[in-house]
């Protein structure tokens, strides 16, 4: 009797086993599904918002023009008035999308950094890369560098370009060394932040009247001077680089759960953070080149994104741009709605938003926390 039942049980025990695998990967696939619902909704959601802040942004401004005004200045420019005209074309438009343009830039930077350097902390504006492009950009300002072959614009976007990729590598070599820490990564951030920045206070002393206003703009991130031709160049930068990012998501995930573990898939981790350098090095210089230095979008907005989606990269990549475009564009309606009648700088509003947000951080790090 006793054998019959042993018997009994051992041939039922599998069907048992198998019908809790069966029901645990049923759910584990349920809570995936659900997982990848709500993250879609997040991007759903976050487009529709960043649509709705691109239009009041473009409403924003002292000359008061109402919705329907601008739509049919942009459908139908040749019936505005010349003056209407270019405060759409001009002025309105350029500022509004380079705002995107560069808040997506500056947050995708900062999320792939932080992957990379693997510190919460890393920023292009944090660890001192926008600064050492404000410097390469004031370099080429101030000596009034200059080449044949290629154009102004372009010699200082290469200029920022070049010291911001430099400083980029001196920053993972420091990180190499020693095994140095996260707060160590931070003091040596700041460190740069503070030698380029004294080295561009230098160059305001013995620059003219004429040079010195351009390199106070570096000071102060400004869309003022938005351009066309500047929300061009920027965009093709973007339209390169996103999809280089978004095609190393998986191998970035992976990197994420260390580097041991990334080499183990098979992944070339060196060549992996040597090309993620290069693009954060692109988008950061770009965006310095072009508006100035222009804190805490790519400190912030990475944070955000993993706090929506989590840490998968396929999706904390394209929610990092998104939420990046999104808190920039707010802070260009508010840089205009703020003092009424002036345009106050972009880099003191998201420094103003940023700095609790910063310390907010560094103290939810602390042991005991």
């Amino acid at each position: 009797m006793k054998n019959s039942v042993a018997l009994k049980a051992a041939s039922t025990a599998p069907a048992r086993h198998a019908g809790v695998r069966g029901d645990g990967f049923e759910q584990t696939k349920a809570a995936y599904r659900g997982l990848l619902v709500w993250r879609t909704t997040v991007i759903a959601v976050l487009v529709v918002m960043l649509i709705a802040s691109f239009v009041f942004d473009l409403t924003t401004g002292v000359s008061g023009m109402s919705v329907g005004d601008l739509v049919h200045g942009i459908l139908h420019p040749s019936d505005m008035a010349a003056t209407d005209r270019v405060i759409i074309w001009n002025v309105r438009l350029p500022f509004s999308i380079m705002a995107l343009l560069v808040g997506a830039s500056l947050a995708l930077a900062g999320a792939e950094m932080q992957t990379v350097l693997n510190n919460p902390l890393a920023s292009p504006f944090t660890l001192g890369v926008a600064s050492a492009a404000a410097l390469g950009a004031s370099t080429v300002i101030v000596f009034h560098i200059s080449f044949a072959w290629i154009s102004y614009n372009w010699l200082i976007s290469a200029a920022a370009f070049l010291f911001a990729f430099c400083s980029v590598l001196l920053l993972d070599a420091l990180s190499r060394l020693r095994a140095a820490s996260m707060e160590t990564m931070v003091l040596l951030g700041i460190a740069l932040v503070f030698s380029c920045n004294a080295i561009v206070l230098l160059f305001q002393l013995v620059a003219t009247e004429d040079v010195l206003q351009q390199l106070v703009f570096w000071s102060v991130g400004s869309l003022a001077r938005a351009t066309w031709d500047k929300v061009a160049i920027l965009a093709v930068a973007l339209v390169i680089v996103v999809p280089l990012s978004f095609g190393s998501s998986s191998a970035l995930t992976a990197l994420r759960m260390g580097e041991e573990r990334a080499i183990s898939f098979g992944i070339d981790v060196k060549r992996l953070r040597y090309f993620s350098l290069l693009r954060i090095s692109v988008l950061s210089a770009m965006a310095v080149a072009f508006v100035g230095t222009i804190g805490f979008i790519g400190l912030v907005g990475p944070h955000i994104a993993r706090l929506l989606v989590g840490e998968d990269q396929r999706f904390t990549l394209p929610v990092s741009t998104l939420v990046g475009a999104l808190l920039l564009s707010l802070s260009s309606i508010a840089s205009k709605t703020v003092l009424p009648g002036m345009i106050v700088p972009v880099g003191i509003v998201t420094a103003l938003v940023g700095v609790p947000v910063f310390v907010a951080l560094i103290f939810k790090g602390r042991p005991g926390r």
